[in-house]
């Protein structure tokens, strides 16, 4: 493990060197040993963290596949790795673009759990900030700020969304720059302890790296999170509700998938977010329902049940001008 260059953001002590072995030490152990793809993928379990990324997610088969791509790029350099076929350790940083509620940061705390499992980073966890976690106020805010970020991240990802907003170079007294050139630092020197995820919109994602070349050179991966489709936004509702306990009625399923026909054309649309949000609007509408009827003796499936009333209540209908009812 390098030492850390940038003040302030230094190495955690060694472990002292009389101890005895835990679970973490037997599987670097096992791993260093291993002389096959199967041996790698039996010690780190990183297909389970694959299984549940197909399983949790709906949709993104580009993006799982690239996920796929990578975990096999490092399975190989491990195994070049026991061999002693030294080589200069494969870039990981990353850039994620894609639309709000794509599952850009699901996919980051996935990545991170891959890159533990196989051991290019020591703990694995996932620190997720933005710009104003990163870039002070005020002149000698910012450098303290940045790295102080870094050190929560080190051993582990370091998810920047909206990343683009670090760099503003219409305001001559903006301090993300200096920001920017800490991280560059550490992307560079502290890479085999630290991986940084930058995420945002495409188009502006594109520009921030045209502007910005030594972060472009620094990133290898790059990962499009496309647009859910109608059909996976209702395979997500029904993910969503099952993990609280409820359900569509029978003739709700339908008004909800029109519900999201129009709703995908409108401003603002964020993809699985718009879809929780759209659901806790009907859970209330459901709650205002029952309540209303103070009298009646509730079931459980009253109880967990969305009726498409719930749903047709929307202003959605009413701003398209469409019947919820076909």
């Amino acid at each position: 493990m390098s030492n850390y260059s940038i003040p302030g953001v230094r190495a955690e002590p060694p472990a002292p060197a009389a101890h005895a072995p835990d679970d973490s030490d037997l599987q670097v152990a096992a791993l260093s040993r291993a002389r096959s793809v199967g041996e790698v993928l039996a010690q780190s379990q990183v297909e389970e963290v694959i299984a549940e990324l197909d399983r949790d997610l709906v949709g993104l088969a580009p993006v799982k596949a690239r996920i796929r791509d990578i975990a096999a790029l490092l399975v190989i350099d491990k195994l070049r790795t026991n061999l002693g076929l030294v080589s200069e350790a494969p870039s990981l940083h990353m850039n994620f673009v894609g639309n709000p509620g794509t599952g850009k940061t699901t996919v980051a705390m996935r990545m991170a759990q891959i890159l533990h499992r196989l051991g290019y980073v020591r703990k694995g966890h996932l620190v997720a900030v933005t710009r104003d976690d990163l870039v002070g106020q005020y002149i000698g805010h910012t450098a303290p700020k940045t790295r102080e970020v870094l050190k929560k991240a080190m051993g582990g990802v370091l998810f920047i969304d909206e990343a683009y907003y670090l760099y503003r170079p219409e305001n001559e007294r903006d301090y993300g720059q200096e920001a920017i050139e800490i991280l560059l630092q550490v992307m560079e020197n502290q890479r085999d302890d630290l991986v940084v995820i930058l995420a945002g919109y495409k188009d502006r994602m594109d520009t921030f790296f045209e502007s910005n070349p030594g972060m472009s050179s620094r990133v290898a991966h790059h990962l499009d999170f496309p647009d859910y489709a109608v059909d996976e936004l209702l395979q997500i509702a029904h993910k969503m509700l099952a993990q609280q306990n409820y359900v569509f009625a029978p003739d709700a399923d339908a008004v909800f998938q029109r519900y999201l026909g129009l709703r995908v054309q409108q401003p603002h649309f964020a993809n699985a977010r718009s879809v929780r949000n759209a659901l806790d609007r009907a859970r209330l509408r459901q709650a205002s329902r029952l309540f209303a009827d103070r009298d009646r003796q509730l079931s459980a499936d009253d109880l967990r049940t969305l009726a498409a009333s719930d749903i047709a209540a929307s202003r959605v209908f009413q701003q398209a001008g469409e019947s919820p009812y076909r």
